[in-house]
């Protein structure tokens, strides 16, 4: 059915269906004043045609805009209109299909909200409940509509009450009445409209943990009463259902939209790495006085809690427990994320991502430019692209500290400085701030300048760039990708199925470069230090609106893009390419490294040694990342986000291996290595699927933290969706097995010591008779 109604200058505003023949357009209409009126015309469903009855409410005076109007009702259990002044003094009210406008008087002063609550299904009561609140306070009024009349009368009050509230309306399952649920932060009320006796009551500390903003009910009548389930939404932004006055869940959406995160591990794990790192560079008595003097703090500050919680770690051996016990071993570790809206929150990642606490960090939640988090001594510092930071404590999630905006900045880097990171700010056009010369520190910096430039500073020298890189005439730079900071190499080389060498190319220095032209993709592999080009490489036909995606660890690094078929590739899909980089192309040959006792980047670079394969693959990838293990012994693993599938998969690097066999069979000594026959076609088999059955969205951030376990390796992504899990690469090779029994293992040491103590004395029996018989 269409409508076609008569063109005119008024504000279209909703359509109320009072039956299956009868409706009402219902338009705001300019008056001569700044106001508006509101203009009710009926309509004919059924022949959707107008009836000829149509009527203007003298509503000037108060409404100023859609934004004036409080509710139409679009059903027949709704046929009204409801409105107030700007001071909320007076509310009026029309019944659809009348012209009569009742009002009533607001009564109590400073009332800044006022709501109404209707029935959603059109077979309820025509009944309404007039919500009032004030900054301390709220009450509300039930009136009931009189259809053949149309006139409204009050029925009761419900009781004024001090604090925050939140009232829903719902009808029962047959429709037949309609229930009023009172929330407050103690006590759950459920009223009928037809009676000011509490239908229910359930009494709560738990329900609203913050004060609700909406909600939703569902009532259900019993033959003892009724009962309530209700889902609300917080102030932080988060979703729970309440059953009967118990909360059943709670979806923490507050930490949608999560622009910065940062890894931290309460149990000191990362401060004892740094610990061995200085004992290492310090002579041998130096290192054992610094070590006896660490176990000395460490028994002072824990072993009193070791005491306690010793009865609860003997208990919890034995038995199954939600709480890992590999936490000792950074498994625990905390994520605290930023998000776009202004919240700060810390997740636990040992106890299944629960939130240990999320704060409002600032008031001004339209867009918060977090640039980083990073965490220190129990402290999370915030820094936001105005130069203001804020401090949290880690374990409380108390504000500590907050430096006021200095200077705006385009992003954040971070320059080792001894045992800590000092911060450098870079403005828009990739200048650092005056704070990267100001403290001597030595160190190289690379910045990325507009789309254009990719420049190289060092901070002890000249405050002009060392080196400039610009792309060609029709292109722009849209991804620069670097290593990542913790990128540990646990082999220098490859070993080949014949005990031969190839040699990696490792530069600590290296960034990866994407730069896209009208229907072309180029990759530019840097020297950081000289900004000197070490590989190109540029595919034709490219889709430029689909994701691109790079990342580059160790000696190699790998990309992702749509191409269509071209003069020099048959191909046409989603493909991703990794490329690998080698010392020489001869293996045992490392070539004029081979003999030098030192190498630099400024003078005599070597170009290395690039071997790639191409893969089509299903889908496209939006971001990229690499596993991080504490040693990089673990075979790592590609992480990808797949936008199409919602979903994160990590491939393992021996199927992206880029010397695998094409066109044949792999040799027996490549088969050695783990090589396989090279498979244009590379299908996400579903066991690399890391999110498993779980849909996530808009990820944008992928992070891989390490543990003090060689073989897990901790995962977070987010975005609009988090997600964090654990993953071994290499299989859990240093963790015991779930079926290993701890009491099968203790029956076994008792049984053997039991058999010793049994067969002792005939042993000793035996050799005193073995004595006697040879004397």
């Amino acid at each position: 059915m269409r409508l076609t109604l008569p063109s005119s200058n008024d504000v279209p505003f909703q359509v109320s269906v009072a039956s299956k023949s009868t409706g009402y357009y219902v338009a705001l209409q300019h008056a001569s004043r700044s106001g508006y009126k509101i203009k009710v015309t009926a309509l004919d469903l059924a022949k959707g045609k107008q009836t000829g009855s149509q009527y203007t409410l003298n509503s000037d005076t108060e409404v100023f805009g859609p934004e004036s109007i409080l509710l139409v009702g679009r059903n027949a259990a709704a046929p009204l209109i409801a409105w107030t002044d700007k001071a909320n003094t007076v509310l009026k009210i029309n019944v659809l299909g009348s012209n009569t406008i009742e009002s009533i008087k607001v009564e109590h002063e400073g009332v800044r909200h006022i709501k109404i609550h209707v029935s959603q299904s059109s077979s309820g009561p025509a009944h309404f409940l007039v919500e009032y609140r004030t900054d301390s306070a709220s009450w509300a009024d039930v009136y009931h509509i009189n259809i053949k009349t149309t006139s409204i009368t009050k029925a009761y009050s419900l009781p004024k009450i001090q604090g925050h509230s939140v009232i829903t309306a719902g009808t029962n399952t047959n429709n037949e009445n309609l229930y009023f649920t009172r929330i407050t932060p103690t006590e759950v009320i459920i009223y009928s409209s037809v009676s000011d006796k509490a239908q229910g009551t359930w009494k709560t500390s738990e329900v609203l943990p913050e004060k609700s903003q909406n909600a939703v009910s569902e009532v259900v009548a019993l033959e003892s009463g009724v009962s309530v389930r209700f889902a609300q939404v917080e102030e932080s932004g988060d979703w729970s259902l309440v059953l009967n006055g118990k909360l059943q869940w709670t979806r923490p959406e507050s930490l949608t939209e999560a622009i910065a995160a940062a890894w931290t591990d309460l149990n000191d794990g990362v401060t004892l790495a740094r610990e061995l790192e200085v004992e290492g560079h310090q002579s041998v008595p130096m290192a054992y006085a610094h070590r006896l003097i660490r176990h000395l703090k460490a028994i002072q500050q824990g072993f009193p809690d070791w005491l306690m919680e010793m009865p609860m770690r003997v208990l919890t051996s034995f038995m199954p427990s939600d709480i890992s016990d590999l936490i000792q071993f950074g498994l625990g570790q905390q994520i605290i994320l930023a998000t776009r809206t202004g919240r700060v929150a810390a997740l636990d990642s040992g106890r299944h991502g629960k939130v240990m606490w999320n704060i409002k960090a600032v008031e001004n939640d339209l867009d918060w430019g977090v640039k980083a988090i990073t965490t220190q001594l129990g402290l999370a510092t915030v820094h936001v692209d105005d130069g203001s930071t804020l401090q949290v404590n880690i374990t409380t999630g108390e504000v500590t500290s907050r430096t006021p905006p200095t200077q705006k900045v385009a992003s954040i880097a971070f320059v080792p400085d001894g045992a800590a990171d000092f911060k450098v700010g870079v403005e828009e056009h990739g200048v650092p701030t005056e704070s990267a010369y100001v403290n001597g520190i030595d160190a190289f910096l690379v910045t990325r300048s507009g789309d254009k430039r990719i420049l190289g500073w060092n901070t002890s020298k000249s405050k002009a760039p060392m080196w400039e890189f610009t792309v060609p005439e029709g292109q722009k730079i849209i991804h620069a990708t670097a290593r990542p900071a913790h990128d540990p190499v646990a082999s220098v080389g490859k070993v080949l199925g014949d005990r031969s060498v190839l040699y990696k190319y490792l530069n600590h220095n290296l960034a990866l470069i994407t730069a896209t032209g009208e229907s072309t993709v180029d990759f530019y592999l840097l020297d950081g230090v000289s900004g000197q080009i070490l590989h190109t490489a540029r595919y034709t036909n490219v889709d430029i609106t689909q994701p691109i995606a790079s990342v580059i660890s160790e000696n190699w690094f790998a990309y992702s893009f749509w191409a269509d078929t071209s003069e020099v590739s048959a191909a046409k899909g989603y493909q991703l390419i990794v490329s690998e980089l080698y010392e020489s192309s001869t293996p045992n040959d490392r070539g004029v490294l081979g003999d030098a006792a030192n190498y630099s980047s400024i003078t005599n670079i070597t170009m290395p040694h690039v071997i790639s394969q191409a893969y089509m693959i299903p889908e496209a990838i939006s971001n990229m990342a690499v596993t991080q293990t504490r040693q990089g012994i673990s075979i790592r693993q590609l992480l990808c986000t797949l936008p199409a599938s919602r979903s994160i998969v990590g491939i393992p690097r021996p199927i992206l291996d880029p010397r695998r066999p094409v066109g044949r069979d792999p040799t027996a000594q490549e088969a050695e290595e783990g090589l396989m026959k090279y498979n244009p076609n590379l299908e996400f088999d579903p066991k690399w699927h890391l999110t498993h059955s779980r849909d996530v969205m808009g990820i944008q951030h992928v992070e891989s933290s390490p543990t003090l376990l060689e073989s897990t390796t901790l995962i977070f992504s987010y975005g609009f969706d988090i997600f964090g899990t654990r993953l071994a690469p290499s299989q859990p090779f240093d963790i015991l097995d779930k079926g290993f029994s701890k009491i099968q293992l203790l029956l076994t040491v008792v049984a053997l010591m039991a058999g010793v103590s049994a067969l002792a004395p005939l042993a000793r029996s035996k050799q005193v008779n073995l004595q006697w018989k040879s004397s």
